[in-house]
C-alpha cells in the first residue's frame, strides 16, 4: 500500500505542487487510478468488519480493532465524499510511511528481543507524521480553501466549501491526532515503566547470585554461640602455655 500510494501521488504531482491540493476545487475529475486507489481502500476496511467475526478475534481486542477501522473508514470517506481526494492521498502517504516503520520494528522485535532501536526510530517518524499532518490539513483547509473561487455548498456541483464545513474538518483532524498523541505517549510511558521494572529485576537477579556464588573462608569445625565447634560437638580444648 505504501509503494501504491507513494506512485499515485507522484504520478498525479499531488507531491511536486502543494498548491494543487486546493486550486480548482472540487476535484471532482478524477483518474482511473485515483479513483481505483479509494475505491480498494473502502473495500478493503468495509470487509475488514465481518472479517473480526471470521477470525474469531478475541472480544477484549474488538473495541480497539473497531477504533482502528473506524478511523480509517471515517478520514477516507469523508475525503472522498467531500472531494478533497488529493489532501487525502497525501494524507495517506503519510499514515502509510508509519505504519510500514511500525510493522517492520515489531518484525525486528519478534527476530531479536534486545532490537529495540527501531521503535525509538518509528516514535520519531510517528511524530513527525503528526505534526505534518495537522500542518497540510490546516494549510489546505484552513488556509487554501478559504481562498478559491467557490464559497458555497451545493451537493450537485460536489462543491463542499463553507466555513461550517471546513471548521468541522479541522476540528475532527485536530482531535484524532490529539487522541493518537495521547495513546502515543501512554503507550512509551508503560513502555519505559516495563523496561525500568525488568532492569531492576534483573538488578536483583544478578545481586542475589552473586551473594550466592561468594565463597567465605572458615575454620575447620562450625561456629555455634559464637564459639567454634569441632565435628563430633565439642570444644576444642585451650593449649596451656608453658612456664618459662
Amino acid at each position: 500500500v505504501p509503494v501504491l500510494t507513494d506512485y499515485v501521488c507522484l504520478q498525479e504531482g499531488y507531491v511536486t505542487d502543494l498548491t494543487c491540493l486546493w486550486e480548482k476545487y472540487p476535484h471532482t475529475d478524477l483518474s482511473f487510478q485515483v479513483k481505483f486507489f479509494y475505491l480498494c481502500q473502502l473495500s478493503y476496511w468495509i470487509h475488514s468488519l465481518p472479517e473480526l467475526y471470521f477470525q474469531r478475534v478475541r472480544k477484549e481486542e474488538i473495541p480497539r480493532q473497531l477504533q482502528y477501522i473506524g478511523l480509517y473508514l471515517l478520514h477516507i470517506a469523508g475525503a472522498y465524499l467531500l472531494n478533497l481526494t488529493r489532501l487525502g492521498m497525501v494524507l495517506l502517504v503519510l499514515q502509510c510511511v508509519a505504519e510500514l516503520v511500525f510493522h517492520m520494528s515489531r518484525l525486528l522485535y519478534f527476530i531479536d528481543e534486545n532490537n529495540q532501536k527501531f521503535f525509538n526510530a518509528w516514535a520519531v517518524v510517528f511524530v513527525v507524521t503528526r505534526l505534518m499532518t495537522l500542518t497540510l490539513t490546516v494549510l489546505v483547509v484552513g488556509f487554501g480553501l478559504s481562498r478559491v473561487e467557490h464559497q458555497t455548498f451545493d451537493i450537485e456541483k460536489g462543491i463542499f466549501n463553507t466555513f461550517p464545513i471546513r471548521l468541522c474538518i479541522l476540528t475532527t483532524m485536530c482531535i484524532t491526532q490529539a487522541w493518537m498523541m495521547w495513546r502515543f505517549i501512554n503507550f512509551q510511558l508503560r513502555r519505559w515503566r516495563e523496561f525500568r521494572a525488568e532492569q531492576a529485576s534483573r538488578r536483583k537477579v544478578t545481586g542475589v547470585m552473586a551473594m550466592k556464588g561468594r565463597v567465605v573462608r572458615r575454620e575447620p569445625g562450625h561456629h555455634e554461640n559464637g564459639l567454634i565447634k569441632s565435628e563430633n560437638g565439642a570444644s576444642p580444648r585451650a593449649r596451656k602455655s608453658r612456664s618459662p
